[in-house]
């Protein structure tokens, strides 16, 4: 896989806890940086909602407009829960 570049803004203390931890532990800010946002990455791919959401493909323009038309024509007692289910993941 290529490799990009990215940039982004920190508070300068941010920046110079990076650099002081970093050094501590002899590894590149940029390999700290690399890890921690892998690390995070990797923890919001197990969350539920990403597990259920991420396959999701998004509605066509034509798709969107018939299920707002639809939504829009619902009354309150439409749009009540009628029941609720609980699903562990």
């Amino acid at each position: 896989m290529a490799t990009k570049v990215m940039n982004f803004k920190m508070e300068e203390a941010e920046i110079l806890d990076m650099k002081k931890v970093a050094s501590i532990y002899n590894i590149s800010v940029t390999d700290l940086i690399k890890n921690a946002i892998k690390e995070y990455v990797d923890e919001l791919k197990r969350d539920p909602y990403y597990r259920l959401t991420v396959n999701v493909q998004e509605a066509s323009a034509e798709e969107t407009e018939e299920i707002l038309s639809a939504i829009e024509s619902m009354s309150d007692d439409d749009l009540k829960i009628s029941s609720t289910k609980r699903f562990k993941v």
